[in-house]
């Protein structure tokens, strides 16, 4: 273990403290991915392959100074190789196929089914036990999200329509994502973060290399504006680096389900970002939203598994 995971917090404070700051990121990461979008200059692939290739590099350079004798074990391997195809590779590059063809209020009304899809693979894989209060605290945040989802000036973006393949990609994208989520938890705690997000980044970036010399051949990193490529730079070390990093110290100190929670978070961030631009009017309505999202992230993370 590496000295930063020996200061860790190992009560629930730090965890969430890690999550929040993830899926906050996260949320201003959205802004920052139209912005890249609509300037066109850098196709989706190619910010998929810069993303994996810069936190593979960041990655790496860091262990050399926190952990530089950590290694996975042999046994290990494959089972990083799956997280990353699933946590990382699958995850990303569905989205990236199902935005195109989903409308984003369709798109983010999809999202929500992670934390569902995470409790039930939780309890079926790692025996996580399935409370009514766990089931209350989801129900009472997804109320929430999609009152915010549909009350709140939405980020344009994807299709004007959602075909069935849209729908199959978000699916695919929430099931990939729930499902790392939901069985790599124990894997997880073997290893300090740095080691593991190394190798996660490390087998993602072999998985995207197929398709960096098509994407970056379509793309005309030139003509890249500067206040478009400091969103690049954002995207690749915030909202991949940092907030990758700060993802498995959740998975760490909390369970699973809590950890997939915070994905509602993203949707309050993008409604204090409209009211900050005067893109939209705070209502009550949606200061109940709000309530009521924290307030089911509260109830699902502090019910405690009986023995």
């Amino acid at each position: 273990m590496s000295e930063i995971d020996h200061t860790l917090s190992h009560g629930p404070l730090t965890g969430n403290m890690a999550c929040f700051a993830a899926y906050a990121i996260f949320g201003f990461n959205i802004i920052s991915c139209r912005n890249i979008a609509i300037d066109g200059n850098i196709t989706p692939i190619a910010l998929f392959c810069l993303r994996s290739f810069g936190a593979t590099a960041l990655f790496w350079l860091w262990s050399l100074f926190t952990e530089p004798g950590e290694h996975i074990g042999k046994g290990d391997i494959w089972k990083v190789v799956a997280a990353s195809f699933l946590g990382l590779f699958m995850t990303q590059l569905s989205f990236l196929f199902a935005i195109t063809k989903t409308t984003a209020i369709d798109a983010s009304i999809m999202s929500t089914l992670t934390p569902i899809m995470t409790l039930i693979i939780s309890a079926i894989v790692i025996n996580e036990r399935i409370t009514w209060n766990g089931v209350a605290g989801i129900a009472l945040s997804l109320t929430g999200v999609l009152i915010l989802i549909f009350n709140c000036v939405s980020i344009r973006g994807g299709a004007d329509s959602t075909s069935i393949w849209g729908i199959l990609g978000m699916i695919c994208n929430t099931l990939c994502f729930a499902t790392y989520i939901g069985i790599f938890k124990p894997l997880i705690q073997k290893y300090s973060v740095v080691t593991f997000m190394k190798w996660m980044f490390l087998f993602s970036s072999l998985m995207a290399l197929p398709f960096a010399f098509g994407a970056f051949g379509a793309s005309n990193l030139a003509a890249v504006p500067m206040n478009v490529m400091w969103q690049v730079i954002y995207v690749v070390v915030g909202a991949t680096f940092i907030a990758y990093f700060l993802i498995p110290i959740g998975q760490k100190l909390l369970r699973p389900v809590v950890v997939c929670m915070y994905t509602y978070v993203q949707p309050v961030i993008a409604m204090v970002i409209a009211l900050a631009l005067g893109l939209d009017n705070l209502t009550t309505l949606k200061v109940i939203a709000t309530i009521l999202v924290f307030t089911g992230v509260g109830l699902v993370n502090f019910v405690r598994k009986k023995s």
